[in-house]
């Protein structure tokens, strides 16, 4: 049985990575300081057989007994509220974080597959975006800390493979939803949602007319699986290039959950990128992967699952207490 060891094993991405791996006959070891992911996420794994749990910081030492096949490193904040709130550990998570792994992953002989982002390209001067772009960030701005510690994780990661010969994979993953996600974390899709099923008017930053692409969490999950199995080290875009203004995507959801809200505007954030669409040219070329979930079906099943949700959790307003983190 291959043993993998996936990092933000209780985030969003990394429970739904725990669960495709070990449907797949692996031995999966989570981990997770659980500074933004949430044990409910993997709680129906702990029964089996084939899945350890380890509460830890991966930016204080790793250390995992026997052997190890494969890494996933998905540990990091991803959401901009959260990365604004805890900046240091962002950047902390995206360099030391990733050197320890791949300390480990050469110590152990293990593939390590990073999880990047379309952030790595800022606010992209080029459309859609290619992964031979090398992007427009602030390094300063508030956005820099999440941007930044990604392009060091691409880096070090790169450094790694040439200097140690560290078998490495790089996704950049573009805007992804489904199950799981956390309400009120500032991404727009949970957003929305949250404040359709609540009643609140739909917020928009800026004039509605900025882009994304939505990429449903099983195609996502599928385009890593055969990422991290190929044999390219260089970045790969999965993502789903199709693309939809917010003020478009606004009222696809107004219609999806059947309310009559009003659309409501606010100030862009600094930054905010003003397009995003991946080009897939070479996830379809090196991979033969591209997104099969088209947005109608993948927001149906994401809707049911926030509608699922109590009460209680629905009206929290924030989710994460990250005073003891602050440092």
């Amino acid at each position: 049985m291959k043993r993998i060891l996936i990092t933000g094993a209780a985030g969003f991405l990394g429970s739904h990575l725990c669960d495709r791996f070990i449907k797949e006959g692996y031995y999966v070891i989570g981990m997770d300081n659980l500074i933004t992911g949430d044990l409910k996420n993997i709680e129906h794994l702990f029964k089996l057989e084939q899945f350890e749990f380890y509460h830890h910081d991966i930016t204080k030492f790793v250390h995992v007994p026997g052997d190890l096949d494969y890494i996933l490193h998905f540990a990091s904040p991803a959401s901009p509220i959260d990365y604004l709130k805890i900046p240091i550990q962002t950047l902390k998570v995206g360099s030391l974080g990733t050197h320890n792994l791949l300390g480990l992953a050469r110590v152990k002989k293990a593939r390590i597959l990073i999880a990047s982002t379309s952030e790595v390209y800022g606010d992209p001067l080029v459309h859609p975006q290619t992964e031979e772009y090398y992007g427009n960030v602030n390094t300063i701005g508030p956005r820099g800390v999440y941007d930044e510690a990604k392009r060091f994780q691409e880096s070090i990661t790169m450094a790694y493979h040439t200097f140690h010969g560290v078998e490495t994979r790089i996704v950049r993953i573009f805007n992804t939803y489904g199950p799981r996600m956390r309400l009120n974390d500032g991404r727009v899709i949970p957003a929305f949602i949250g404040q359709a099923i609540r009643g609140e008017d739909l917020t928009i930053f800026g004039d509605g007319s900025q882009t994304r692409s939505f990429c449903y969490v099983d195609d996502q999950v599928e385009g890593i699986f055969r990422l991290l199995h190929s044999d390219y080290v260089y970045p790969v875009n999965i993502g789903n290039p199709d693309e939809i203004t917010i003020k478009d995507f606004a009222e696809e959801i107004i219609k999806l959950t059947g309310t009559n809200q009003k659309v409501v505007y606010h100030p862009l954030p600094i930054n905010d990128p003003l397009q995003r669409q991946p080009d897939i040219t070479k996830a379809k070329e090196l991979l033969g992967w591209e997104a099969k979930v088209g947005r109608a079906e993948g927001m149906k099943i994401t809707y049911e699952y926030f509608k699922s949700l109590s009460k209680e959790e629905l009206s929290k307003e924030e989710h994460k207490d990250f005073s003891k983190y602050i440092f």
